[in-house]
């Protein structure tokens, strides 16, 4: 039976938590590189109006079998050392952080191309919806680019 990890964080993604994480691998001597991918919220424009926030959620329990599924699948395509995705939930503010994708290998292309090929998977596999508040407080589903 796998085990699945909760890659969910309520509210957003704590610099402390990103360095805590990476700091935890110096004992792994068999990397030789590393790749991350952090995804901020960024003040758009939409319908003439500034995007403040974006408020997202998850079908959990599939979203959390697909991740895993995602994680697992790059894993042995990359023969990497580990891989992490820790993605938002909650309202998460202009310029805070909202995924936060780690990989780790013996050499830095396979992190590097194992991490870009996660976030991609991440955005178009996993059922997360992000839905922007904007400044009148009206709201538009984002769309995943």
């Amino acid at each position: 039976m796998k085990k699945i990890k909760n890659i969910f964080i309520e509210g957003p993604i704590d610099p402390s938590f990103i360095a805590k994480s990476i700091s935890k691998h110096t004992v792994k001597t068999t990397i030789g590189g590393h790749s991350i991918f952090l995804g901020q919220i960024r003040e758009d424009v939409k319908n003439d109006k500034k995007v403040l926030s974006i408020e997202f959620t998850a079908y959990q329990e599939m979203a959390l079998e697909k991740a895993h599924d995602i994680r697992e699948e790059i894993i042995t395509k990359y023969n990497l050392t580990c891989a992490h995705i820790y993605h938002s939930l909650g309202n998460i503010k202009v310029g805070e952080i909202c995924l936060f994708v780690f990989t780790s290998a013996p050499h830095r292309k396979e992190a590097i191309n194992a991490c870009d090929e996660m976030v991609d998977r991440i955005k178009k596999e996993i059922p997360l919806w992000g839905k922007e508040i904007l400044e009148d407080e009206s709201h538009a589903w984002k769309e995943n680019k």
